[in-house]
């Protein structure tokens, strides 16, 4: 399923692509959202037009806390980094979550459960800190806060990105620490999935000590499907972090080596790459019987979501 993005009042041709079937969620980007009334009926008249078809859109945004929030009006108040303890963690999730579910948002891209290993970490105060036991209790208990309000949370960046000095947003980058490393950092995602996080959100960098062939997480079948879902058991719904970011936009096919690798949902931040997206998707699953099986199993874990979240025409 693509998600494209949502910077105000919906367009006419979002609008139209939104009828046609070629948009199954929306993320809201941008600073312009200056009230929950605002994003409420920005949210209501997509709705409507995909209700058309009998298919509710999944609604996200990116609202860590912080200086990362798409509602300044709404919690979190504080930056992860400030966030001391399980319980102002859950607080502020579940704060957080009561002003979503009024602006009709079921989905928080949060928490960051990336745990910080180079004071160089482009993270900053989105990230819970430098110790994995802390980060772990954390972002499972920002997930569980979020859930107990009924919006899914999203763990963030699987299998982590806390050792990166760059941001897989501007160009290629490649975490070249050793696999017994990386492992030690998986624990605050296992928290998260413990706790029943309904979703991961797999980054864009690559990780060679984990999959040798250097492909990019979202890419990777040994990092979503082994790993994500074998070794650690996740279940839900995997979305790619976005794909037309400087890491992975050159990608051809990008779309089908997602769903491949594991994915469910295709985030994009630009109208036109979600655009093209679409176009590569449909050309792709026409041709493959592979595909169309991948986008099947994607639609399954997709429709478990939606009945979580009470979606309905």
């Amino acid at each position: 399923m693509l998600v494209a993005p949502l910077r105000g009042r919906p367009t006419p041709e979002l609008l139209a692509r939104v009828a046609a079937g070629q948009v199954g969620g929306i993320i809201l980007l941008g600073n312009g959202w200056t009230s929950a009334q605002a994003a409420k009926s920005a949210v209501g008249q997509l709705q409507a037009v995909a209700c058309r078809r009998g298919s509710p859109l999944l609604v996200g945004i990116d609202q860590e806390g912080g200086s990362v929030r798409r509602f300044p009006w709404a919690p979190p108040t504080e930056p992860a980094a400030s966030m001391r303890t399980a319980a102002e963690a859950r607080a502020q999730a579940v704060a957080s979550a009561v002003m979503l579910r009024a602006a009709g948002v079921g989905i928080d891209f949060a928490p960051v459960a990336d745990t910080i290993s180079t004071p160089r970490s482009f993270l900053g105060t989105r990230a819970f800190g430098s110790d994995t036991s802390l980060v772990a209790a954390l972002a499972s208990a920002f997930a569980a806060g979020l859930q107990s309000g009924h919006v899914a949370a999203t763990a963030k960046h699987f299998p982590g990105l806390g050792g990166a000095v760059a941001s897989t947003d501007d160009r290629p980058v490649t975490i070249g620490r050793s696999a017994a490393f990386l492992t030690a950092r998986l624990a605050p995602f296992r928290a998260a999935v413990a706790a029943g996080t309904k979703l991961v959100m797999v980054s864009n960098a690559s990780y060679p000590a984990l999959d040798p062939t250097g492909a990019s997480a979202v890419f990777s079948s040994a990092i979503v499907t082994d790993l994500l879902r074998g070794q650690l058991g996740f279940d839900g719904v995997v979305v790619t972090d976005a794909l037309d970011a400087g890491a992975v936009v050159r990608e051809a096919h990008a779309p089908a080596h997602a769903l491949a690798a594991g994915v469910d949902l295709l985030l994009y931040t630009k109208t036109a790459a979600s655009e093209a997206s679409y176009a590569s998707l449909v050309h792709d699953a026409a041709a493959s019987p592979t595909v169309r099986a991948e986008l099947a199993a994607a639609h399954r874990r997709i429709a478990a979501l939606k009945a979580w979240l009470g979606l309905a025409c």
